[in-house]
């Protein structure tokens, strides 16, 4: 691992952080990897993953539950290569508030770190300071995609089948009345999901047909239901506001955003200019065309807490999800399928 002059970086590429990072505060610093390429990147609430092209797993930041599954609760500043997974091939991961997941080339799914609320799927509420398998996913689909929210997990098979498990205290992981559930449970509208995101109180997906459903946390309009809709926010509903078929969906702190596949939609709290309608749109209780993006090819969406960034491009690209939780904390929650 190194990071010298501009001009050393190898062809691999290389990982810049910046910000309240344990490397630099607000100045872009960079590291790369030695013989391996960075792929993927999810950050959580004060830590980070990095997957390579080799299929390893990088973890580094604050470690208070053990979210860095090094098997310690050691901060750590740099990269740390999480052995007990080089044994497989790691290929999805998924950073929440205190907790990570990660999936493998195998099918295997694991977890570590924050259990207050079951979010690490293992049927308790212990903490772990190492990777422990979610044995639920042994017989299931392959698993295409995670996400991660405060105290909530998600994984989506290729076969379109929802699982969610964790805090449901404000309905975000759809189970209704229940309070919250210790291990994977299906959360299904009848058809196969195609994307899900998890924001801090509140979760979306979207459906193989384009439909988009929203639940959790209904305040702020974030959920982008109309008010006879609200009663029932604990269970997934769908956005009636959006005709066209939705492709992907973003959850922020108390936003949402919706990508068409001509247009891009937001909802929710806006007080900070993370809706993209100007800074005189406090509020936006139903779905909004952003019009700087209308009829622009818009590939991915992302969200943070406070804001909200887009790319753009003819294919979609590898990307990074990173998102600052409640004030005074920074955090990110969910992390896309990378192909």
């Amino acid at each position: 691992m190194a990071g010298e002059a501009e001009e050393e970086i190898p062809e691999s590429g290389a990982v810049f952080t910046f910000g309240k990072s344990k490397f630099a505060d607000n100045v872009p610093s960079k590291f790369w990897l030695k013989n391996d390429t960075p792929m993927q990147i999810s950050c959580g609430d004060e830590h980070t993953a990095l997957i390579t092209d080799n299929g390893k797993v990088y973890m580094f930041g604050s470690n208070n539950w053990g979210q860095l599954g090094l098997g310690t609760k050691t901060t750590v500043n740099k990269p740390t290569c999480v052995k007990a997974l080089k044994s497989e091939k790691v290929k999805l991961a998924a950073c929440g508030r205190n907790h990570t997941i990660v999936c493998t080339s195998r099918g295997n799914v694991y977890t570590t770190g924050g259990n207050s609320e079951g979010q690490l799927g293992l049927g308790d509420c212990e903490e772990r300071t190492s990777f422990h398998r979610v044995d639920f996913f042994g017989s299931h689909s392959p698993i295409k995609m995670l996400a991660a929210g405060s105290n909530t997990t998600a994984a989506l098979t290729e076969e379109g089948r929802l699982y969610m498990w964790g805090d449901n205290s404000e309905g975000q992981i759809g189970l209704g009345a229940e309070g919250g559930a210790l291990t994977p449970q299906q959360v299904t509208v009848g058809r196969p999901v195609s994307w899900v995101s998890c924001g801090y109180y509140h979760s979306a997906f979207v459906t193989a047909d384009g439909d988009l459903y929203t639940f959790g946390e209904c305040d702020s309009g974030k959920l982008g239901l109309p008010p006879e809709s609200l009663d029932n926010h604990k269970v997934p509903q769908m956005v009636p506001a959006i005709s066209d078929r939705v492709i992907q969906v973003a959850c922020g702190g108390g936003h949402t955003v919706a990508l068409t596949e001509d247009d891009l939609y937001t909802f929710g709290l806006g007080q900070f200019g993370q809706l993209g309608h100007g800074t005189c749109t406090f509020e936006a209780p139903l779905p909004r065309v952003v019009e700087r993006f209308r009829k622009r090819r818009v590939t991915h969406v992302m969200c943070g807490e406070n804001h909200t960034a887009v790319i753009t491009g003819k294919q979609p690209p590898y990307a990074a999800v990173c998102r600052t939780a409640p004030p005074c904390a920074a955090s990110s929650y969910d992390s896309p399928p990378f192909t």
